[in-house]
């Protein structure tokens, strides 16, 4: 529950923040629809998360690319034939969320970070598309879901809001190593080191 509850989202964000530093635009639209969105107050709060559009476009397309657990564990309940292969009642079986978030024939050009993709798109993570299940679907589906998601919009809000970014040295957008470490919780094989420097409005 510890490492449900708390490696995968600080995960998805290190994810998130990678994406939006190899794709600047989109990070600068996030940027500008926060600023707008709660210039007033100078604070993010959750009683208007819910007009936020962009950043939520951007964490279900870092989800479709890096969901947290990329293996889930199901039970065959019946007998039932999967391209061509015989699973038995009782066969554990594992779903590959990191595979078919990738999948060619579902996905147009899925290697690539689009969250525009998501705009006007009835898929979502709620479990009833299974082309897009981060969370998992059915009866065990991940009881921190909502939650999750809330907790995600409010860090990331926050860090897009109050700072803009730059990578150390002479690491670029263009050089930025996205290699993938895989374990109980799918993260980045090199730990994202970022500058923060404060907005000013």
């Amino acid at each position: 529950m510890f490492g449900a509850g708390s490696d995968t989202s600080s995960k998805t964000t290190e994810w998130a923040m990678a994406e939006l530093m190899k794709n600047p635009e989109i990070m600068k639209n996030a940027q500008e629809e926060l600023r707008s969105l709660f210039g007033e107050s100078g604070n993010v709060d959750e009683a208007k998360l819910h007009e936020i559009k962009w950043l939520k476009l951007i964490i279900n397309e870092t989800l479709r690319l890096h969901p947290a657990v990329t293996l889930i564990p199901r039970l065959c309940r019946e007998k039932t034939k999967i391209s061509g292969y015989d699973v038995y009642p009782n066969t554990r079986v594992f779903i590959n969320t990191w595979a078919i978030g990738r999948d060619p024939i579902i996905w147009t050009e899925p290697e690539k970070f689009v969250p525009e993709r998501f705009i006007d798109s009835s898929i979502d993570y709620r479990g009833n598309h299974f082309e897009y299940t981060p969370f998992g679907a059915g009866r065990r589906i991940c009881p921190g879901m909502t939650f999750g998601m809330v907790n995600l919009e409010i860090f990331l809000a926050n860090l897009l809001y109050h700072f803009d970014w730059k990578l150390p040295g002479r690491i670029t957008s263009e050089n930025l190593d996205m290699t993938e470490n895989f374990g109980g919780v799918i993260k980045r094989k090199q730990d994202l080191e970022l500058i923060p420097v404060p907005f000013r409005p």
